[in-house]
């Protein structure tokens, strides 16, 4: 009976091993988007408010990666970020505008969760496109909030 129990603990140490990212970026890059049928539309009337748009759309395409709550006092990475998006939602360019030192693997993750996204909500106010600014602060356990949509932390 004790080596059955073993077997089992030594069987689920591994799962969680295998199911846990070792960095907040692993995480991130592993976890595809949920996919949300027709491409969103956007009637922002200016860059902030579709900056909000966007804010909401990868929180519904990332439901499981969102830090729910306040966040902790201390997080892992804070990632800033310029987006330029074309007309149709495109991002023509994603730039990386501060990342952390000590983790560029998280910087590069939320560059490609944005490009993995696209189309982003057609900005349909904004024909030419539009560019703006988000800040990901992201866990270690790599779950993030936006700052347009942050519920602050404790």
């Amino acid at each position: 009976m004790q080596r059955h129990l073993a077997a089992v603990a030594v069987s689920l140490a591994c799962i969680l091993l295998v199911a846990t990212p070792a960095r907040a970026s692993d995480s991130i890059y592993l976890t595809a988007p949920r996919a949300l049928g027709a491409q969103k539309v956007s009637t922002a009337s200016d860059a902030r408010a579709y900056r909000m748009d966007v804010a909401r759309y990868v929180y519904e395409s990332y439901p499981t990666r969102i830090w729910k709550g306040r966040l902790p006092p201390l997080i892992h990475a804070v990632v800033v970020v310029e987006t330029t998006v074309d007309g149709s939602g495109h991002p023509r360019s994603v730039q990386l505008v501060r990342g952390p030192s000590h983790a560029p693997d998280v910087s590069l993750a939320v560059m490609e969760t944005i490009k993995r996204l696209s189309p982003l909500p057609s900005p349909t106010r904004h024909a030419a496109g539009v560019k703006f600014t988000e800040i990901w602060l992201v866990h270690k356990n790599g779950q993030f909030q936006l700052d347009a949509l942050t519920e602050g932390q404790n």
